[in-house]
């Protein structure tokens, strides 16, 4: 923990509306100058204790509150290297030892994801998860979190080859990450990404051996981890003029490397940080809006309402540019959801290792989004899409199809209805699978 980063912090107490934990429960300790003061005091001697630990671990790392700040604090640095510290000092139960180590063995691995995808059809075809949840929430309410976040598996996975040629003039070499859960359980997002970025003049280069890019490991305090799927993630991209990233998460850590990896001295040595910062990183919308538009746009009659992913938002600062693309569609109606600073409850890992918490804000973020009554809403994060597709079927009615902003533009740029985007709502989940 960085002593000269806590001491950006005036405890002036503008994050304090925008923090998810202050706004659900009003304790200091549970906000962001709450938590600086914690740091404070451990980095002046007081030792970790189970009570400190559990104040860090409810943070959802959301960064409302780097937005909010005046004083321009780099909270996202300090509870990174808090993580970091509470995973290397804190002893934590068997039990939580037990769930963190099964979560890290299988979300930044897609081929073990991949291997899920037998039993989750079965378990989906015969409604096992709603029947398993209550038992797999005594056994550990993570499990029962993990069975309930459950997407409706797609019936078709399109494999994407290593190359998607421009269509018309060529304008840009472009990578993109297929990501882990984007891959493996929305791969339909990364097709239209492909395609959406060939119909705007780019090579799109999709590296067949690509991993993990580190965002979880990154965002849980699990350095050396971190810079090991960074280091990858790197020399598999490099040659191309931008790496497109269609997950907040991913592209948020990814605009991070250099930082990762400047943290051990024999990764400065070898010049990682150097090649972190030659590699360009945007996400989808911002660098469409950058790169402008030459495909035509055709009418998509229908209601869209647009989630803001906090680590697209917040962390990467990217707000206007999905707004615009959508906007530029003709016939589409945009409307905005309350509250949308306020974080969903996915936040990574945190749905899966705060469960209560994470539910209460996925309560609170589905109500308002059915209040907007859209046809349509637009995530661009698959977390997000997880988590509050499963607040709405907690909510009971039927709500609203869920898709990408790639999903979208693709439908509009091929003259797709309106009816072939997204997940279903809960209304319809168990009929089918995405729509083709």
């Amino acid at each position: 923990m960085d002593p000269d980063l806590i001491k950006d912090c005036v405890h002036c107490g503008f994050c304090l509306p925008t923090c998810p934990t202050y706004v659900l429960w009003g304790e200091e300790m549970d906000s962001p100058r709450g938590r600086i003061h914690l740091m404070g005091q451990h980095v002046e001697g007081t030792p970790l204790t189970d009570e400190m630990a559990g104040h860090f671990d409810a943070c959802l790392g959301c960064m409302a509150c780097v937005t909010a700040c005046p004083s321009g604090v780099r909270y996202d640095r300090l509870i990174e290297q808090t993580r970091a510290t509470v995973e290397r000092e804190h002893v934590r139960t068997p039990e939580d030892r037990a769930v963190r180590a099964l979560v890290f063995a299988l979300f930044p691995y897609r081929r073990r994801l991949r291997a899920l995808r037998l039993p989750m059809r079965l378990g989906e075809r015969f409604r096992l998860n709603e029947r398993l949840r209550p038992f797999l929430e005594r056994v550990h309410p993570s499990l029962g979190a993990m069975a309930e976040l459950a997407p409706p598996l797609p019936r078709h996975v399109p494999r994407l080859p290593p190359l998607v040629g421009a269509r018309g003039r060529r304008r840009a070499r472009v990578g993109l990450l297929t990501g882990c859960v984007q891959g493996e359980f929305f791969p339909r997002v990364n097709a239209a990404t492909a395609r959406v970025l060939a119909l705007e003049g780019c090579d799109v280069v999709i590296p067949p051996r690509q991993g993990c890019c580190g965002a979880l490991s990154v965002h849980s305090g699990r350095d050396a981890e971190a810079r090991r799927f960074a280091k990858r993630t790197i020399a598999a991209f490099e040659g191309v003029d931008t790496v497109v990233v269609n997950a907040a998460g991913c592209g948020s850590s990814m605009k991070e490397y250099a930082e990762v990896l400047s943290g051990d001295p024999s990764l400065r040595d070898e010049g990682w940080p150097e090649r972190a910062r030659a590699l360009r990183v945007r996400d989808l919308a911002e660098f469409l809006v950058e790169l402008g538009p030459v495909a035509p746009r055709h009418p998509l009659p229908m209601s869209v309402a647009y989630h803001d992913a906090c680590h697209l938002a917040h962390a990467q600062g990217v707000r206007a540019q999905p707004r615009e693309l959508l906007r530029a569609i003709p016939g589409l109606e945009l409307r905005e959801i309350a509250e949308s600073e306020i974080c969903c409850g996915s936040a990574g890992t945190y749905n899966l290792f705060q469960p209560e918490a994470a539910r209460e804000l996925g309560d609170r973020k589905a109500e308002r989004v059915l209040a907007t009554g859209a046809d349509l809403l637009v995530s661009a994060n698959p977390g997000c899409t997880l988590q509050i597709m499963a607040a709405v079927r907690r909510s009971g009615g039927g709500g609203p199809r869920v898709a990408h902003t790639a999903e979208v533009l693709d439908a509009s740029l091929r003259g797709r209805a309106p009816e072939s985007l997204g997940v279903p709502g809960p209304a319809t989940a168990g009929a089918r699978g995405v729509a083709r």
